[in-house]
């Protein structure tokens, strides 16, 4: 027998991919995506739904720019990717962007109602509870083509300039429109709206399409105060549907509460109690209250008073007023300094208001302009002044600014500090749960903070509307992925009793894992084959570590996907 050749180490990687994979197949979305984008010609070097499906693992696991996944794929195995030996070459910016149009064509809202329901069903999300609300993709360029043309009798949106979440009024920018359920806060629908969109007129339309995907108007609908406009709520209440949203300040509703509180005692229920973050810190407590009346369109309201959101207000207030102070006592200065154009009283009482705005304390502040004579002489001709000089005499109006605390509104304010009003359709539930209800709404933040975090959607690295909207399909799927991973292992987390698992550095302790942080311990992860002659002689297969193992029962993931059979 002749003696074997040299042998070479192939290394593969397998990180998160595998665990990524077992709940890509729960939601059976290959087979979705081979039904909306069937391989159709010969011509194709890679199978559409492979791409797409790519482009969602790359999203969850490290987000790369369509020009960098050829790079990225070429280090995994490629079965794990649906891909075959030599095929991640074929990966270019060009064929993504291709697939991305052809799942655009496809139909995002099909595509999003086929996979949705079996999700809900596989993995028994209840949706009697959504919350919705918005947020900003902002995108750095012009995108001149991007104004809302149609692409096969389809309408896409307009990247316009308008109210920017991310602080980039100098950008254009879509509106990114997320519904989550309460049941870990797994998003289960989308839409996208021109850049300049307001978003009170965006829940009629959410609302009708929650309502076509679960069947059924009555979900409680929970958004924030955009959704306090008698169109929304009065189409909602008027089709049976149920809504807990927030009065903004400055209602009809608000005001007449925060005057009639001055002169009546509120009967406050308790309604929840924390206790403070850290040691030493006073816990929280949150007490509600049934207003006396309805509010204009006939709704019930529930005030509620949050003993944090009081010590915050009144923070807040003070901190307003001594800037306010501060701001005037300059302005006395600057009025006072020989080279000031303030010389008007016009002009110091606009100076004056303009402090105060800026501080934030107009509200709490009074100002008084007063003027008075400022008499000076000079000698007529330049020299030594004698018994000869001549003096000229200068009058000079001088202005006085000073400012006076409103004692009456900062009590008023006091009285009322740490409330807000909730509004509902619904006459059953109780306040505690109304409550209850509203301050879920934090959890829908945290995903839209995951798309524009971890996800990293923005900037967009692509020119034409259509090909964004098909990007945000991808980037919703992704996000629905991680959702449920977050889910499934806080939940089996909790029916076992575990109060954290040591996924952070120094083996500390996560008491609610992120699908982030899960799946980033399984960086690193490889199989090696050693090769001779062109055939596999051995194969090493990875090591997992005891924390690998015990994230792995909980999310009811089979060791085995690691194994060389499954990839």
């Amino acid at each position: 027998m002749s003696a074997p050749g040299p042998c070479e180490l192939d290394s593969r990687t397998l990180g998160a991919l595998p665990v990524l994979s077992h709940f890509l197949a729960r939601m059976h979305l290959a087979g979705l995506l081979e039904r909306y984008l069937p391989c159709d010609d010969v011509r194709m070097r890679l199978d559409p739904a492979v791409v797409i499906g790519l482009v969602v693992r790359n999203i969850v696991v490290a987000h790369r720019p369509a020009c960098a996944l050829g790079e990225w794929a070429g280090g995994y195995a490629p079965g794990l990717l649906g891909l075959g030996e030599g095929q991640a070459v074929a990966l270019n910016d060009d064929r993504v962007g291709r697939m991305l149009d052809r799942l655009f064509d496809a139909g995002r809202a099909s595509l999003v109602t086929a996979t949705v329901p079996g999700v809900i069903g596989e993995f028994g999300i209840d949706c009697s509870q959504l919350h919705n609300d918005s947020t900003t993709v902002t995108l750095t360029g012009a995108y001149p083509d991007a104004d809302g043309y149609a692409r096969g009798g389809k309408p896409t949106p307009a990247a316009r300039r308008g109210h920017n979440k991310d602080f980039r009024p100098d950008l254009k920018q879509l509106l990114f429109i997320l519904t989550i359920a309460a049941d870990g806060a797994v998003p289960i629908a989308y839409r996208t709206a021109d850049g300049n969109t307001s978003d009170d007129v965006t829940h009629i339309p959410t609302w009708d399409q929650l309502c076509r995907l679960t069947g059924t108007p009555g979900f409680l609908y929970v958004a924030d105060s955009k959704l306090c406009s008698a169109e929304a709520m009065g189409h909602i209440a008027a089709h049976h549907g149920r809504f807990v949203t927030i009065v903004p300040h400055g209602r009809r509703e608000d005001t007449w509460f925060r005057d009639w509180a001055q002169t009546h005692a509120p009967d406050w229920v308790e309604a929840e109690r924390r206790p403070g973050a850290r040691d030493g810190e006073p816990g929280q407590v949150w007490r509600t209250f049934e207003g006396p009346v309805p509010s204009t369109g006939g709704y019930r309201g529930v005030w509620v008073h949050s003993s944090g959101k009081a010590a915050r207000d009144a923070a807040a207030r003070a901190a307003r007023i001594e800037a306010g102070l501060a701001t005037i006592e300059t302005l006395q200065a600057r009025l006072h300094s020989p080279k000031t154009r303030l010389k008007t009283r016009v002009a110091a009482e606009a100076a004056a208001a303009a402090a105060l705005a800026a501080a934030g304390a107009t509200r709490w502040i009074d100002y008084q302009i007063s003027e008075s004579s400022e008499v000076a002489y000079r000698q007529e001709h330049r020299g030594r002044p004698s018994e000869h000089t001549r003096y000229r005499r200068n009058e000079k109006t001088v202005f006085d600014v000073t400012a006076t605390v409103n004692a009456a509104t900062v009590a008023y304010d006091a009285v009322t500090g740490g409330c807000f009003p909730a509004i509902t359709s619904d006459r059953a539930m109780s306040p505690a749960a109304v409550l209850a209800a509203y301050r879920y709404q934090p959890s829908l933040e945290r995903r839209n903070h995951i798309l524009k975090g971890p996800q990293q959607v923005a900037p967009v690295w692509l020119e034409t509307a259509h090909r964004i909207e098909a990007l945000l399909l991808c980037h919703f799927l992704a996000m629905l992925t991680e959702a449920l991973i977050e889910r499934e292992i806080r939940t089996s987390m909790r029916e076992r009793g575990l109060h954290g698992i040591p996924l952070y550095p120094e083996l500390r302790n996560c008491s609610a894992p992120s699908a982030n942080r899960i799946l980033e311990i399984f960086t690193g992860i490889q199989r090696h084959d050693l090769i001779s002659d062109g055939n596999i002689v051995q194969t090493f297969e990875p090591t997992l570590t005891p924390l690998h193992q015990q994230v792995l029962d909980l999310l009811h993931v089979p060791a085995s996907v690691y194994a060389a059979s499954d990839s």
